[in-house]
């Protein structure tokens, strides 16, 4: 054999023998990571935070002197008939002396809008955590069924070739033997069905970690609950603290402030003014030129333009005030139902679990009668039926109970930051 064709030979081999894709095994801790520095909706929230600084900024820049250079050159018609020319350049200045603290308030307002935005990062981060622990938990449920589904087409293989001995020496009817065939394959579907879960799952947990890109995820985990429940925790510490309910309070502080700025609107504005600079007929001009003063605005009607802003401030800072209360009165209520759910949901496995161990237990007994024609068909596939929904009960409650954990710790507030 030439040594091209058996090397052509191994590689064929060892490519026939290679799995079609090897899936990234990732732990919670690793999604984490990723999706807060990819996830879209949290870049978004940043950028937020940004935008509200600059707006913080953009209006302290009033309360500083605002300088501004100028260079000139005009020309026109003089009174003899000829041209005249006129060269400038100089430096000018102004300075806010005094707006009635108009612009202080705002800038009050401008910093509560900071801490606003802050807490909608928190607020945003949350629900991409609760998201993400979704898709994750999907993830393990959706593996973990494929295990379990397969473990109920041993049960149902091992059934059937019972029931066909039986069937063959005339002990069973036709109806148990098409019964059990019907159950073989509709466990056979369900593993498909759960193998289609999976690729679903994995697409959910790519999309809610920021990925760009598919791509085969293997979730590493348990389906232990590590939140506690043995105290009841206190629900008005908690909602105090909830990133939705800070956010309500910053934005009813904005509108404080804001109710003074109009307030303050109507006092006269005064600001300084210089100027330096040259002038002349040639250039470079020779001529110095400055000037100093004072100017002081007050607007005498204006079509009752302040007084609008002004009514419009005060209903914005009373609608503020009941949304703060209408959301911590959300966040309480949200708080008890969750920990309910969690702790009827951590109950409800430890149930599940001793279903299935007894059922566990009765299926080894009745398949040792049923053998032997000790018990009917009819009660022996009634236990049979049993186990199979056990195992699927108990893997559903644990499902459950995680799902009960991250809706608990969204009520809470808790961030992607709180998992680090």
């Amino acid at each position: 054999m030439k040594p091209s064709l058996f090397f052509s030979i191994v590689l064929a081999v060892v490519a026939l023998c290679r799995p079609a894709w090897a899936a990234e095994t990732l732990t919670w801790e690793d999604c984490v990571k990723e999706a807060a520095k990819n996830n879209p909706d949290l870049i978004v929230a940043v950028e937020g935070v940004k935008q509200s600084t600059s707006d913080k900024q953009i209006t302290a820049s009033a309360l500083y002197p605002q300088v501004a250079s100028s260079v000139g050159a005009t020309t026109g018609k003089a009174a003899g008939g000829g041209t005249a020319d006129t060269y400038t350049y100089g430096v000018s200045g102004s300075q806010l002396v005094f707006d009635g603290f108009k612009t202080v308030s705002d800038v009050n307002a401008a910093k509560q809008n900071i801490q606003a935005s802050k807490e909608n990062y928190r607020f945003v981060s949350s629900d991409v955590r609760q998201s993400l622990r979704s898709a994750f938990i999907d993830l393990l449920y959706a593996q973990t069924l494929v295990g379990v589904t397969e473990d109920i087409i041993s049960i149902r293989k091992s059934n059937l070739v019972l029931i066909s001995l039986r069937y063959q020496s005339g002990l069973e009817h036709k109806g148990a033997l098409l019964t059990a065939e019907a159950n073989l394959a509709q466990a056979k579907f369900e593993l498909e069905q759960a193998k289609r879960d999976v690729t679903v799952a994995q697409w959910q947990l790519t999309k809610a970690m920021g990925r760009t890109d598919f791509a085969a995820i293997e979730a590493k985990g348990d389906f232990d609950v590590r939140e506690s429940q043995e105290q009841e925790p206190d629900f008005q510490a908690i909602a105090a603290k909830h990133p939705s309910l800070q956010k309500t309070v910053a934005e009813k502080n904005a509108a404080v402030f804001g109710v003074k700025s109009a307030k303050e609107n109507f006092f006269p504005v005064v600001s300084a003014d210089t100027s330096i600079g040259k002038s002349s007929a040639h250039w470079p001009p020779q001529s110095n030129t400055w000037s100093v003063g004072l100017g002081l605005s007050l607007p005498l009607f204006e079509g009752g333009l302040k007084t609008a802003e002004l009514n419009k401030a005060k209903s914005l800072l009373t609608a503020a005030q009941a949304t703060e209360r209408s959301t911590k009165d959300s966040v309480l209520v949200t708080l008890e139902q969750t920990w309910a759910l969690l702790k009827d949901a951590v109950e409800n496995v430890n149930v599940k679990q001793k279903f299935l161990t007894a059922t566990e237990e009765r299926s080894k007994i009745a398949q040792a009668q049923y053998s032997i024609g000790l018990m009917s068909y009819d009660n022996w596939t009634i236990i049979e039926d049993d186990l199979v929904s056990a195992k699927k009960n108990l893997l559903n409650a644990q499902a459950a109970a995680l799902l009960a954990e991250a809706n608990w710790i969204l009520a809470k507030g808790e961030t992607l930051e709180h998992e680090k």
